[in-house]
């Protein structure tokens, strides 16, 4: 078995693990929601995910946004883009609705100060995968404008399951993506815990996650992955199964997540929990990764 240390030489920095959390009744709610749990970062909406439209960000709600986030001091917030958004669709009034959608998350984002814009790739719908990654990156290139040389938010990808059309389970898909938009826009990886596994890349050990990010450094490049979603999967590996455990309570089970606090290359990487029961469950869980870090 591999064993990892803590290199001598490495100041470990606090560690920051959140959630994604509720914005009812304002976006500075998210961040004051994570201050409760004891997050050090969050995830949150910035719209109405059920909606195309958004409403435009007022002063007032940007003041008192910022405000909470400096006082509250959290770090690399990332926002999640909508779950109708699909870059890849084959259906041209989707795509267009998409793209639009997605240019209006990016300006909420940048509006906010958000580190991070979280999004699901796309799904190929009918269409071949080819063609899908292509229509994606052709997306992500008219956001090019939006981004300036002094501008903070990374777009980051994240790694589905693999269930019915969708794309980005793989590693090779991911590196088509970015290595046709790394030089347009600021792009990246989200790696989401439960969405690797069930795509079949064993997570379980020590042994799992040395292969897996060997892999991953490989194809990708380690130097791309900005943000882990923090999940235990209901479903074995290799399942195509999108379905979200509690840590511990799932088929990685708890030495996959020990394996993922004290890897070397993880240690500064935000890590953000999407576990049900997130009232009752994140600040034991939080908790919990601080313990083993």
């Amino acid at each position: 078995m591999v064993q990892i240390q803590i290199p001598s030489n490495i100041e470990v920095p606090f560690p920051l693990i959140g959630a994604h959390t509720s914005t009812q009744g304002g976006l500075h709610n998210a961040l004051l929601h994570g201050a409760t749990i004891g997050a050090t970062t969050i995830q949150l909406f910035t719209r109405n995910q059920r909606q195309w439209k958004s409403s435009t960000l007022q002063q007032a709600e940007l003041d008192k946004w910022h405000h909470t986030l400096e006082v509250t001091a959290m770090k690399q917030v990332m926002s999640h883009a909508s779950y109708l958004i699909n870059l890849g669709s084959n259906k041209a009034d989707l795509l267009a609705k998409s793209r639009e959608a997605f240019l209006e998350e990016i300006e909420r984002c940048l509006a906010l100060k958000i580190s991070y814009l979280n999004f699901h790739p796309g799904a190929a719908t009918g269409d071949n995968t080819l063609a899908c990654l292509d229509r994606i990156v052709q997306s992500l290139s008219t956001c090019e404008s939006l981004f300036q040389p002094e501008t903070t938010l990374r777009l980051l990808i994240e790694t589905t399951a693999g269930q019915g059309s969708t794309v980005g389970h793989s590693f090779e898909a991911l590196a088509y993506i970015i290595d046709r938009v790394k030089t347009v826009v600021p792009i990246g990886v989200c790696i989401d815990t439960c969405h690797i596994f069930a795509a079949g890349y064993d997570i379980r050990t020590v042994d799992g996650w040395v292969n897996t990010l060997a892999k991953f450094e490989s194809i990708v490049g380690l130097n791309h992955l900005y943000a882990l979603h923090v999940n235990d999967s209901m479903t074995p590996l290799g399942s195509r199964k999108d379905r979200h455990a509690n840590l511990g309570n799932g088929e990685i089970g708890m030495d996959g997540f020990k394996a993922m606090m004290r890897h070397p290359k993880l240690y500064r990487i935000p890590k953000y929990l999407e576990t049900p029961n997130g009232t009752t469950m994140w600040t034991k869980e939080i908790e919990l990764l601080r313990s083993i870090y």
